[in-house]
């Protein structure tokens, strides 16, 4: 199981944190759960903590053209920062 923690952040938390069931069902086919985090002092600065199996289909998701899309309607902000766990 990996571990990916995606940064980002948003134009309008509201309506990111309303489209949560539509993120739920898209990472849904890539991932077993996800966790999403909001920081204290910049609302506006999301986390997401994703756990999979599929590492490289999250990736590839991401990557499609068609989450241009998902990212406008959620106001999802460039840049989208993604770190891997470091094993030590």
């Amino acid at each position: 199981m990996a571990t990916i923690v995606v940064r980002h952040r948003v134009g309008d938390f509201c309506t990111w944190i309303h489209a949560h069931k539509e993120r739920a069902e898209i990472f849904g086919q890539a991932c077993s759960s996800f966790k999403m985090f909001q920081d204290v002092d910049e609302p506006k600065s999301v986390v997401l903590v994703f756990e999979t199996d599929e590492p490289g289909k999250l990736a590839a998701m991401m990557e499609d053209p068609g989450f241009t899309e998902l990212k406008t309607s959620h106001t999802v902000s460039d840049p989208i920062v993604v770190s891997v766990e470091v094993n030590v």
